[in-house]
């Protein structure tokens, strides 16, 4: 049921991104359990579908909202965005959830896997930000709130190649959320930041890194006994349930088998 500071969401609207599988889908589900009208978008919506046929059956007080969109591309995220302020008025809750990671070293890696990278995990988030921003701001939306999913490549640099450009993006993401908090302070707001740093999460991430070597990517969750995509959901609850005067400003949170 709702927890105490999960009331003042009850039929809010939420945006998240990459909401289709792993930690989107688990967040996405959390939040519709808690009365909130979520709009979950990835490029493709089918299991977004499944998830609110779900969601519906098990007689949640929210509901899901599929929208398909390629957050790589500017002019889909803005039709979205105008969308949701024609259905349902606006978000009130953003979740930068969407973010992959490309096989792509530093010293021989693929442009296009950067470049991927960088529209996804840091132009995606920073265009649904201000479009978010801009819907509170023309509702006078004063208790919104902004949440990245990040990571703790975001906050330190592991010795694997194959993540060093991933991590680059990552620490844009820590950035980009501490330069967010601080323009809020600025316009004068009560909205609210966050970002929430993940080590390994069990999910599909590895096996879209290493999409040619699956048998890389289960022994990356097999090794040891790895966060859930709940475990991410149940934070994302925390932030928000905060009271409106506590900013969570980020949740580092690892595997405790984790070594690095």
């Amino acid at each position: 049921g709702a927890g105490p500071g999960m009331e003042r969401w009850t039929g809010r609207v939420a945006l998240v991104t990459g909401a289709s599988v792993g930690i989107g889908a688990a967040v996405a589900r959390a939040l519709v359990q808690h009365g909130m009208k979520v709009v979950g978008c990835a490029r493709s919506v089918d299991k977004i579908e499944k998830l609110a046929a779900e969601c519906q059956s098990a007689g949640y007080p929210g509901t899901l909202i599929p929208y398909k969109c390629d957050l790589s591309n500017e002019e889909e995220i803005l039709s979205m965005f105008s969308a949701i302020r024609t259905l349902h008025q606006g978000v009130d809750v953003c979740i930068n959830n969407a973010g992959l990671a490309r096989p792509e070293p530093l010293l021989s890696g693929k442009t296009e896997g950067w470049r991927t990278m960088i529209d996804v995990n840091v132009m995606a988030v920073s265009i649904c930000t201000r479009e978010a921003y801009q819907s509170m701001k023309e509702r006078n939306i004063d208790d919104g709130h902004i949440i990245n999913i990040n990571s703790m490549n975001g906050h330190s640099v592991v010795p694997q190649s194959v993540v060093h450009f991933y991590s680059a993006t990552k620490y844009a993401v820590t950035a980009l959320t501490e330069g967010l908090r601080q323009e809020l302070r600025e316009a004068r707001t009560h909205i609210r930041a966050t970002c929430i740093s993940p080590g390994l999460v069990e999910t599909g991430f590895a096996f879209k890194l290493h999409d040619n070597d699956p048998e890389r990517a289960a022994a990356t969750y097999e090794s040891i006994r790895c966060l859930k995509a709940e475990d991410m959901a149940n934070a994302v609850i925390y932030v928000l349930s905060a009271p409106p005067h506590v900013q969570i400003g980020d949740i580092q949170m690892r595997p405790t088998e984790q070594i690095s």
